[in-house]
């Protein structure tokens, strides 16, 4: 029988050309996210930056994105081989674990947002109910301190059942109202505010001091964002923990420290205009954080629609010894997505 050899010629120019928009792709989504690290690069060189570690999600999704590259590959050998059955094993393995990434990278988002880490919105430090700006709270007749974003008592760390009323009582000022006075019941008990450093006291339900007389709406606003503050035990800082131990603060690239609530620099208060520039300064680093993560992230989800249809192809015989192109394809973009994430993943590891 005579081969039709013009037949397989046009196959393997037909297969590589479809390889070949493969590569494109892949070099324009190399060009992206090279600019989006330099960009990255560029913005934490002249401004303060916050640096945190990494979700613990986020090193299991790596596992799991590194397993589903090994099970592709090894779908591609099978399909190869004529081995149905270990075709279509491995490429719904791939599938499932490329679910399983999704599913640990929207749980490294929620681990990072319960330690107050936001993608947009927040600056670094706290400024809109910033306790002692305008208003401070004693307890059975001391005053509660707050330094970073530890909450104190007599000089000590407040106990949970202190810090638990503490929160239970500035609940009563999560809302707030034009024309309704705060509800706040048992006032003077145990709990007792200072507006401007004077006492506040109520008559009618209302707040009063003897200096400045009602509380006017705007400082009952100010009052409800400090009860934010409290309810999401947010101190000084956006971010959860201790500074210099569970985050740290740069600026141009030296590390800040923060004592008696003052950002300092090697040993020494950083100026007036940088204390004032610091709690202007947006929490950039989160951003770009959530950015070029989700934009990966974005990059997955829309090849699962394509894993989806080589695990259908698979199961209903299109991919086979002879014809395994779309498989081969679809392969070399997901063992280059996983060595994307591990390049973002390193890159945040030591530049974040």
């Amino acid at each position: 029988m005579k081969q039709d050899f013009s037949k397989d010629g046009n196959k393997d120019q037909m297969d590589k050309a479809r390889k070949n928009l493969v590569y494109v792709s892949m070099f324009s989504i190399i060009m992206l996210f090279a600019g989006m690290t330099s960009a990255y690069i560029v913005s934490m060189g002249d401004t303060f930056w916050l640096k945190f570690p990494l979700p613990s999600s986020f090193w299991i999704s790596t596992v799991i994105i590194g397993l589903s590259s090994i099970a592709i590959q090894a779908a591609v050998i099978f399909a190869k081989k004529g081995n149905s059955s270990g075709l279509k094993g491995m490429i719904a393995f791939t599938f499932i674990l490329g679910l399983s990434f999704i599913y640990f990278q929207f749980k490294g988002y929620g681990q990072l947002i319960d330690n107050g880490v936001h993608a947009v919105g927040n600056n670094i430090i706290v400024t809109d109910g910033k306790y002692g700006d305008y208003f401070e709270v004693k307890y059975k007749g001391d005053f509660i301190e707050v330094n970073g974003n530890d909450f104190l008592l007599k000089g000590k760390l407040m106990t949970n059942e202190q810090l638990d009323a503490y929160q239970a009582f500035m609940s009563q000022f999560l809302e707030v109202s034009e024309t309704e006075p705060f509800n706040a019941k048992q006032y003077g008990t145990d709990f007792e505010i200072y507006f401007l450093n004077s006492p506040l006291f109520q008559k009618n339900g209302a707040f009063y001091s003897e200096e400045d007389g009602k509380l006017q709406f705007l400082d009952r606003v100010r009052l409800r964002d400090l009860a934010v503050n409290v309810r999401d035990g947010r101190g000084d800082f956006f971010v959860k923990g201790d500074l210099g131990k569970d985050f740290h603060v740069y600026y141009k690239g030296k590390e800040l420290q923060y004592e008696n609530r003052q950002l300092q620099m090697n040993g020494k208060k950083l100026t007036n205009y940088l204390q004032i520039k610091s709690m202007e300064a947006a929490d950039t680093a989160s951003s770009y954080l959530y950015l070029i993560t989700f934009l990966h992230l974005l990059h997955i989800i829309v090849t699962m629609f394509y894993l989806l249809k080589l695990v259908i192809n698979s199961f209903s015989g299109k991919i086979n010894k002879d014809d395994n192109i779309t498989l081969q394809m679809g392969a070399i973009f997901w063992h280059f997505l996983g060595l994307l994430w591990l390049y973002l993943l390193l890159f945040l590891l030591f530049i974040h």
